[in-house]
């Protein structure tokens, strides 16, 4: 396993040094680091009310920056979001997700088959236009197969794995998950990557809090504008913290990792503040859904007053948190309550680096620059939309959100002890029967309401006038809407992280089964 010794932080100390009195000038080009957690939910965070207080580096970034308190993701499920992210475009459009049944989620387990498409054109691979270097580090989750890998689509480096840190395995039915270094695998989870699942302590976020560091230190001795896209996935369970963590917090395993998030967002920031390079690099902290409830108090977070979590569709599921840093250009201290969505980080990106969005395809993701440096003081009109699967769940619009579909998960699973909702059911709204409101949606109004509990009575002008309004942003939108084709249909145990390259070099490979493809199975 890797680790960090006291010699090279003190070499990386002594460099910084010298750094710091040749700080890089972008002019328009400024550096770009994107922050994506794991299941952290909108009420992790001291600053959205969190009571133990526990993210003091966050905390500060959003005292020093911009809070956006209504910033959704794209999909309550890990891979989706993140191929939203990267492409300024829902699933629905890029392609991740599922039509093998009605309104299920679907993500890249190993035995998926399809990933990332090559039509797709990923924000790395926009901004190398103007000469920004990227990489990646955490997790990739859009696929594990070589074409689709980080380096295939416009990264120019990666440290971290295809999928998430499940297991272990005892490499038979199952192998454990690599973890590469570019092309590479240097190992596997479990292996030569630690996680102990039974103290939570793994070293992971450490070794990826320094591959972070050491990429900035080289961009910016080189004078060169990068991209950092830094997606640590120790939120997502099987949690885990390093031992100078555990046990630091009074909410378990859980509030540990997310100290030690907390701690290595503090690092990278103070590090960007050494260098001089602070005022030259824009920084967005948010998470990829929201917390996930199911995993219990030890395992899973807080969605603070939002209704349910993870894999809904629901503000639990989708309201993330969201922090915008930028020394001298976004004024400290201000809140903006604009509708923002992970995929805005696409355009607004784009926008920052002076490059022109990509004009053969739809995109859903908006610019934000005139929010971020307040020369838009009203919050803009704009819908988010709320999918799963292929299938509009839920609309919002202003203050008012619309639910044509409920489903939380089936009764089957309920019974089986699997709750997206735990503690948290609201009679005809979270249904475990998929239950169609076409043509008499539930309608929210989220100000007064933040916990969709209190449906606005149908019989009301508020109720219609709202209902006209959304409804013409929902006939507009399906009008225009062209589906990619679905990624996250087919499934094969021959096609899981048997040999990936490099494993030769180790003596890591192994033998898998013969193909068998088949649909895949997302029951919820």
């Amino acid at each position: 396993m890797q680790t960090v010794s006291a010699p090279t932080l003190v070499v990386l100390s002594v460099v910084i040094c010298c750094v710091r009195t040749e700080s890089i000038s972008n002019g328009s080009t400024p550096n770009i680091i994107i922050m994506l957690m794991d299941d952290m939910g909108w009420g992790d965070l001291g600053v959205f009310g969190q009571p133990s207080k526990e993210t003091p580096n966050l905390d500060a970034m959003a005292a020093q920056g911009m809070l956006f308190p209504n910033f959704y993701t794209a999909n309550p499920l890990c891979s989706p979001s993140r191929a939203a992210l990267l492409t300024g475009r829902l699933p629905v459009r890029n392609g991740f997700y599922t039509t093998n049944a009605h309104a299920r989620n679907a993500y890249t387990p190993q035995e998926i088959v399809g990933g990332i498409s090559r039509d797709e054109i990923l924000l790395p691979r926009m901004l190398k236009k103007k000469g920004y270097v990227s990489k990646i580090v955490g997790k990739w989750h859009l696929g594990h197969r070589p074409k689709y890998l980080p380096l295939e689509h416009g990264f120019d480096e990666w440290f971290g794995a295809p999928n998430c840190h499940f297991g272990p395995y005892n490499n038979t039915i199952r192998p454990n998950i690599p973890v590469y270094n570019n092309s590479e695998m240097l190992g596997r989870y479990y292996e030569e990557f630690k996680i102990n699942r039974k103290t939570g302590e793994s070293n992971l976020t450490q070794i990826y809090l320094m591959e972070g560091l050491d990429f900035i230190l080289r961009q910016a001795t080189a004078q060169q504008p990068f991209f950092l896209y830094w997606a640590p996935d120790a939120t997502h369970a099987p949690v885990y913290a390093s031992k100078r963590f555990l046990g630091k917090s009074q909410r378990g395993r859980y509030g540990d990792a997310v100290i030690e998030l907390d701690y290595s967002v503090g690092q990278i920031l103070s590090q960007l503040q050494t260098l001089g390079i602070e005022n030259e690099t824009f920084v967005f902290f948010t998470s990829d859904n929201g917390a996930a409830l199911m995993s219990g108090s030890n395992e899973g977070g807080s969605n603070g007053p939002f209704l349910c979590g993870k894999e809904t569709t629901f503000d639990g599921g989708m309201r993330e948190p969201a922090i915008a840093w930028w020394p001298g250009h976004i004024k400290a201290g201000t809140v903006s309550f604009q509708l923002a969505s992970i995929m805005d980080l696409f355009t607004t990106s784009l926008a920052l680096a002076g490059i022109s969005p990509p004009d053969d395809r739809t995109l859903d993701g908006v610019d934000l620059t005139p929010v971020l440096f307040s020369r838009s003081l009203a919050p803009q009109s704009r819908p988010i939309f709320f999918y799963r699967g292929n299938e509009l769940m839920a609309v919002r619009l202003g203050q008012y959100k619309a639910h044509f579909w409920t489903w939380t998960n089936s009764w089957e699973e309920l019974k089986s002890g699997i709750n997206f909702c735990p503690g948290q059911e609201v009679p005809g709204v979270t249904t475990h029967d998929q239950k169609e409101h076409t043509l008499q949606p539930i309608i929210f109004h989220l100000g007064r309401d933040p916990g969709e509990k209190f449906p606005l009575s149908m019989l009301t002008e508020e109720y219609e006038d709202a209902l006209a309004r959304i409804s013409g942003v929902v006939q507009q939108h399906r009008k225009t809407l062209v589906p990619g084709s679905p990624q996250l249909n087919m499934c094969d145990m021959a096609v899981m992280n048997w040999a990936p390259a490099g494993c030769e070099k180790l003596g890591k490979c192994l033998k898998g089964p013969k193909s068998q493809p088949l649909k895949c199975d997302w029951p919820h």
